[in-house]
């Protein structure tokens, strides 16, 4: 067993870069860094060091001072969409950095005017690096995933600093030193991280890209809100493919095997996730049928409410209360569900009621009708019908039937409105609402005389 494993290890070492060229390209970085900071503390321009350490004293000062000025100011700016209030915090959380910048590019351009470019070389190393952080770290806020996001700045900030230094060359020897091979295939950590930066920049193109196109199809009027979502996922989907393949690429991968690859892999996941595949296929289903659209207001179970909007794997349901319900797309698929708008918005409601017998029928159904004309959700296109649907115990039951055209406002709202307006117009019309009424005799045993009546409501 242990010769087994000394062959393995001695197989992966082979397939390693000679320590001997790691050592070589580590030594050329070093050399490079010492070149350029024996360059940059050179006796003749130590005054130009401190004049940069002022003036972060004198930006941190000021960046303090301002800060709050800045805060308030934005904090007044009422109806302001989100995005200018965003880049105002994103102002305010690199003040410092923003005041710098400014104050070491307005030295460095008068020195040009006054002396030698040589006497501002170092001030004009640290405005062009101070700019080119500020600069990534305003772009890098178009990446959403707060990780890739912080990964991405950082890289860039170290990549650009090196750019600036004159290092990149070294340290691309470097990075390119430590690689593995196998076979053909090399992968170095240059090329991983060359295949990573494309990747993430294709990745912030891709999702800004589909975010403009997804808000341009929403203002076409001609398209339905299905085709706006279907067409919006697929654009998705398509850009970010692409950006996986032209990464995968960058580093040199052969995608002809990873097409046979991922053939078996997928047969292997279809059997272990056809929960999540049948939603996926459920959800382009929805999008095609056009059985759901944003804006709907669905019934599915015990939940009611209306489609806040439409993905993947689920559609968000938002009801009254504001709970938020997450439902599987193949529940809408293979469930009864009550879409109370899908053809059009137009919903009848029934709201039952009783009346005394010695009240007039044909004066109770008027009064009942004008009463829900009155309430303002109820329809006046559509005008309410009353009908008697029979007689009871203790009073002649009715049916009024109403529309309405926004059910997202709820139903128990409206029918509590038209409820107020028959008790209001029942007691202008003296109509009266009966309840059951019980008589109880009591029979005295002893002379068989009856004792008086009780009369006793239920």
């Amino acid at each position: 067993m242990q010769p087994r494993i000394a062959v393995c290890l001695i197989g992966a070492m082979e397939n390693l870069t000679p320590p001997d060229a790691i050592l070589d390209a580590a030594g050329g970085f070093w050399q490079q860094l010492d070149l350029i900071v024996r360059t940059m503390f050179l006796p003749q321009r130590l005054y130009q060091i401190g004049a940069v350490l002022v003036m972060m004293l004198l930006a941190h000062f000021l960046s303090r001072a301002l800060s709050p000025v800045l805060r308030n100011w934005l904090r007044t700016r009422e109806g302001w969409p989100k995005w200018r209030l965003r880049f105002g915090l994103m102002i305010d959380r690199r003040l410092r950095l923003i005041l710098f910048s400014a104050m070491i590019w307005a030295v460095v351009l008068v020195m040009q005017e006054i002396t030698w470019p040589s006497s501002s070389y170092v001030l004009r190393l640290a405005a062009t690096i101070a700019s080119a952080v500020l600069a990534i770290a305003f772009i890098s806020r178009l990446i959403g995933n707060p990780l890739i996001r912080r990964i991405a700045k950082w890289a860039a900030w170290i990549w650009a600093v090196l750019y600036l230094l004159g290092l990149t060359p070294a340290a691309g020897n470097l990075l390119d030193s430590l690689a593995i091979s196998l076979g053909s295939f090399r992968l170095s950590a240059l090329t991983l991280i060359q295949a990573l930066a494309v990747m993430t920049a294709l990745l912030a193109g891709a999702r800004l890209l589909t975010s403009m196109l997804t808000r341009r199809l929403s203002d076409t009027a001609d398209l339905s809100p299905t085709m706006r979502v279907l067409t919006a996922k697929i654009l998705q989907i398509s850009l970010f493919t692409l950006a996986i393949v032209i990464g995968l690429k960058a580093i040199g991968v052969d995608l002809t095997g990873l097409a046979v690859f991922s053939g078996a892999v997928g047969v292997g996941l279809g059997f272990g996730l056809q929960k999540v595949v049948s939603n996926l296929v459920s959800g382009v289903i929805i999008l095609l049928d056009k059985s759901v659209k944003p804006g709907d207001v669905i019934s599915l179970g015990d939940t009611f409410g209306w489609i806040d909007a439409l993905g993947a794997r689920y559609v968000s349901v938002v009801t009254r209360d504001g709970k938020e319900f997450l439902i599987p797309n193949e529940d809408l698929v293979t469930s009864q569900v009550v879409n109370w708008s899908h053809t059009n918005n137009f919903v009848r409601l029934d709201v039952h009621f009783g009346t005394a017998y010695h009240d007039d029928p044909h004066k109770v159904s008027k009064v009942a009708i004008n009463a829900a004309m009155s309430v303002k959700r109820v329809l006046a296109q559509r005008t309410p019908v009353c009908w008697i649907t029979g007689f009871g115990d203790s009073s002649v039951d009715y049916v009024l039937r109403f529309w309405i055209s926004d059910a997202q406002g709820g139903l128990t709202n409206v029918r509590g409105q038209v409820f107020l307006a028959l008790w209001d117009a029942f007691k202008e019309n003296d109509i009266s609402i009966p309840f059951p009424q019980r008589e109880i005799r009591m029979l005295d045993a002893e002379n068989g005389t009856e004792p008086p009546k009780f009369i006793a409501g239920d």
